[in-house]
């Protein structure tokens, strides 16, 4: 999915930041509403490419599929994933048709051409964004800046989850043998006979316990609770009026972030992956701790020495931490200036939006996680990427629109 860079215009309509599956399925969504906003909006990732961060956590891991239904992608017609693949059916996993990663990275190739939206991604990363009078300054790692009526943040970010005794090793340690799961990349790694200690029980945990155990090494899984199978991230009637109508009927913020933490529940495995785990488990190339957590590690030299709740010590040379991420809109530089230009009520760091998924008080637009509150526990996934393109985009194609570029720009 090559991007060409373009030239940067001293000013845009629409700035959309992030180039993954939600910004995606946002601009496919606005083109197909309005197009004539073709070349009113602009976007902006470092990689220069859609979807690079997700397809380089597929290859990463080494994920066979997604877990979301066929129904879920970027393209408005829910029935084009379906149609790309009625030759590629051995490619659609049971149950609901879940997609290979080759399969759907090849759909939103696909999306991406019809749209003919190959030379939309400029490769630059937004460092600030600085609130104006009706209007924002976006500024970038080069030192250049524009200046965008309106502004989406797409990029799903979040801040990772370090556990309390990471902070509390003493000596030093490379920097490859403790690390978040984010920061792991199997391919190419060497890591034969070594013995791996993973944190966590979420669908990560799976994929990175199955693929440091294709490469030879023993993987000890380690859960604070016990492990947890589910088809999806939410209960499916999480993606329609079944639960979400009572979650938008519910007036206090604080029992719907209690809801959205009911029903994520936490890190899960799917069905298939446990009997994976478990048939691993039998072949003796894995251990799985349920309820039990690290209580302190301490580095050797060319080993961890790793003090358990249970009362046991075991010694490891690597561990990853597939701990999970959270989102705290208090905690996003990118969001320090608005957020003090424009407060707004925040409700266990997710930030109070209007109906169309708008920052109060000016143009700003949030996407993914950040906008939990208004979407439900779905928001960070594909299935979230719809619902917010549906409060997203008639909030910027309303009747009074006009672009920046028949304003005048002080």
């Amino acid at each position: 999915m090559e991007a060409k860079a373009l030239q940067l215009p001293d000013k845009t309509s629409l700035a959309i930041i992030g180039a993954g599956p939600h910004a995606l399925t946002l601009v496919t969504h606005l083109l197909q509403k309005r197009c004539k906003m073709r070349g009113r909006f602009v976007v902006f990732d470092p990689s220069g490419q859609w979807m690079s961060r997700c397809e380089q956590q597929f290859a990463a891991f080494d994920i066979p599929h997604l877990r979301s239904p066929a129904v879920h992608h970027p393209d408005p017609n829910r029935f084009a994933l379906r149609k790309f693949a009625e030759s590629r059916a051995s490619e659609l996993f049971p149950p609901y048709d879940l997609p290979g990663t080759k399969l759907f990275r090849d759909l939103c190739e696909d999306v991406i051409s019809r749209w003919d939206l190959h030379n939309q991604v400029i490769p630059l990363a937004v460092t600030r964004i600085e609130p104006l009078i009706n209007r924002f300054r976006l500024w970038f790692d080069d030192g250049q800046s524009i200046i965008a009526r309106r502004v989406v943040l797409a990029t799903g970010n979040a801040s990772l989850q370090i556990p309390n005794w990471v902070e509390q090793i003493e000596s030093e340690y490379p920097q490859d043998k403790l690390c978040h799961s984010s920061k792991v990349d199997l391919r190419g790694l060497q890591i034969a006979d070594e013995k791996i200690l993973i944190v966590g029980g979420g669908l990560t945990s799976g994929h990175l316990a199955t693929g440091a155990i294709s490469k030879c090494a023993k993987v000890h899984l380690m859960i604070r609770r016990q492990l947890q199978e589910k088809l999806f991230d939410a209960e499916p009637g999480w993606l329609g009026p079944k639960y979400l109508k009572d979650f938008f009927a519910e007036s206090d913020l604080s029992k719907r972030f209690t809801m959205i933490q009911q029903a994520r529940n936490g890190g899960s495995v799917t069905p298939a992956m446990g009997i994976e785990l478990r048939r691993l488990v039998r072949n003796g190339n894995l251990r799985i701790d349920e309820n039990c957590q690290v209580v302190k590690v301490e580095w050797l030299g060319n080993k961890w020495l790793v003090q358990c709740s249970d009362g046991n010590m075991h010694e490891f040379s690597r561990i990853w931490l597939s701990t999970g991420t959270k989102f705290d809109v208090t905690a996003e530089a990118l969001l320090k200036e608005v957020l003090a230009t424009y407060p707004i009520p925040v409700v266990n760091g997710l930030p109070v939006l209007d109906k169309f998924l708008r920052w109060q008080g000016c143009e700003l637009f949030i996407m993914g996680g950040l906008a939990a509150l208004q979407i439900g526990p779905t928001a960070r996934n594909l299935s979230g990427a719809l619902m917010a393109c549906e409060k997203i985009v008639p909030g910027i194609v309303k009747p009074n629109f006009i672009p920046l570029d028949n304003r005048s720009v002080s």
